[in-house]
């Protein structure tokens, strides 16, 4: 049985809501003890296309096609609209949300279809960001919560592990908005 690629994702944005902002993404790709960082950012942009670019990137780096990969992001958006086939309906609605206003970010979506339909078994699972691995109880709260979205199927170790490796792609996402900044 071939093990699966682990991809941990994150996006973040500083003043998301502002003309002008700065945003950054990361991603951590495992394979067994093999793991690769990746991260980088733009100039006004926004949260959710930080999301997007961060699994997009994340899987333009597999060479191999059909394999199995588990995705873990804390992006509702982007665990939400690939679990859910939003983008179904965008498509047969050409490219139309429910509210009658074009998709955003349409050309990473189908790109990131593109990259997904690469792979034959792909699982998507959403996890809270930002955890604080030193509060105990915050963490037993967040992992009932992780079972409950994901399955129960992961053990509290496994959620951990999970957890750290979330927040070391919103460290990489930082370090994606800290060299925009130099940039800039």
């Amino acid at each position: 049985m071939i093990k699966p690629v682990n991809i941990y994702t994150d996006g973040a944005c500083s003043g998301n809501q502002n003309e002008e902002n700065i945003g950054g993404w990361g991603a951590v790709l495992e394979y067994g003890e093999h793991i690769k960082t990746i991260f980088g950012g733009e100039i006004n942009t926004t949260n959710n296309r930080m999301e997007m670019l961060a699994l997009l990137e994340a899987l333009r780096c597999l060479k191999k096609d059909g394999l199995p990969i588990r995705i873990f992001s804390d992006s509702a958006y982007l665990v939400n609209c690939l679990t859910k086939k939003w983008y179904e309906k965008w498509r047969n609605n050409g490219w139309i949300t429910a509210n009658k206003t074009p998709v955003e970010n349409k050309e990473l979506w189908e790109e990131l279809l593109k990259q997904i339909a690469r792979h034959e078994k792909i699982h998507f699972y959403r996890i809270k960001g930002h955890l604080n691995l030193d509060k105990p109880t915050q963490l037993e709260k967040w992992y009932e919560k992780f079972l409950k979205a994901n399955g129960t199927h992961f053990s509290k170790e496994e959620f951990l592990y999970i957890a750290k490796m979330n927040i070391e792609a919103d460290s990489l996402a930082n370090k994606g908005m800290d060299k925009q900044r130099k940039n800039g």
